[in-house]
């Protein structure tokens, strides 16, 4: 009797075990490395191979020196409407560089066009007028300048252009942002109406035009696929020369909270290492000891991407 105790005991541990009632060592670990996240390193590389082929099929363009004037709206007008036409011209050695979308690509030369310290947004068709629509009562600043395809922007002077207006009696409604035929801004490149951007409610910041300034550019959005391996960090600056340009400043950028590094000539920077998920960007605009340089609260702008593989 004594002996079919001891076997049925011994029976029945067989059989949780083989149940996974009791946890094996292999399973410990792999349920300790499964636990844990994704490290993201992220270092600096080269330009991407994709990006130097898309420059070589463009001939001349990217040794452009296009420039732009913004014609609407004028400098410190005042604006009746909450919606803001925005109209510009651009002239300089085009080396055939023209704004415009390919249709199946949905990629392009662009003008990027920022209110405030809002994220830009694609300008294509530069025979059209573009619209700020749903703008608030206020001051405000407009940006622009112009861009490749893949969001990067030229440099040369005259590229850059600002200015000030003023919003009254526009009857803009903060808490319903503007669309565009009932659809988010996204879609409206690819609408027949004319080209615009949703405008959350802001107002410009005391900035100084001819003080340093810190425009921030790339990255934004999300990234999916291929251009999840090389993030571009790109910017426009003026009035102010980075150190490894003959300058006394440097652009400080760091993710997601993390160590600060720098920036000390004004090129973009591709990062890789990048893991799946939401990341914030910080770059700002400081002196040679490294302390911000204030020019109305816009050289230092955070921005938040997704990173989706």
């Amino acid at each position: 009797m004594r002996i079919i105790k001891l076997l049925s005991f011994f029976t029945a541990i067989a059989f949780i075990a083989a149940c996974g009632g009791t946890p094996t060592a292999n399973n410990t670990a792999n349920a300790n490395t499964a636990a844990k996240p994704e490290v993201q390193k992220l270092s600096v590389v080269e330009r991407p191979e994709k990006i130097v082929d898309m420059m070589a099929a463009r001939g001349e363009q990217d040794k452009a020196d296009p420039t732009l004037k913004i014609v609407e709206p004028k400098a410190d007008a005042t604006v009746a409407s909450s919606t803001v036409k925005v109209k510009l011209e651009l002239g300089g050695d085009l080396k055939g560089y023209k704004p415009g979308m390919n249709e199946e690509t949905h990629t392009g030369n662009h003008i990027h066009v920022i209110l405030d310290n809002q994220p830009y947004e694609a300008y294509y068709n530069l025979d059209k007028e573009f619209e700020l629509r749903n703008v608030t009562d206020g001051d405000h600043t407009l940006r622009v300048f112009p861009s490749r395809p893949w969001h990067e922007s030229f440099k040369n002077d005259g590229a850059f252009a600002m200015v000030k207006f003023t919003v009254k009696k526009g009857g803009a409604d903060e808490t319903k942002p503007a669309t565009v035929n009932g659809q988010p801004m996204s879609n409206a490149n690819t609408s027949p109406t004319p080209e615009g951007k949703d405008m959350p409610a802001s107002t410009a910041g005391a900035v100084d035009a001819k003080k340093p300034l810190l425009t921030y550019s790339r990255p934004k959005g999300e990234y999916k696929g291929d251009d999840t391996k090389a993030v571009m960090i790109d910017f426009w600056l003026s009035n102010a020369k980075l150190t490894g340009d003959g300058g006394e400043y440097r652009v400080r950028y760091s993710v997601d909270g993390g160590e600060a590094q720098f920036i000390d000539k004004w090129a973009p920077i591709w990062l890789t290492g990048w893991v799946a998920g939401k990341h914030t960007v910080k770059l700002e605009l400081v002196d040679k000891d490294d302390k911000l340089v204030d020019n109305g609260g816009y050289n230092s702008t955070t921005r938040e991407i997704t990173i989706t593989k």
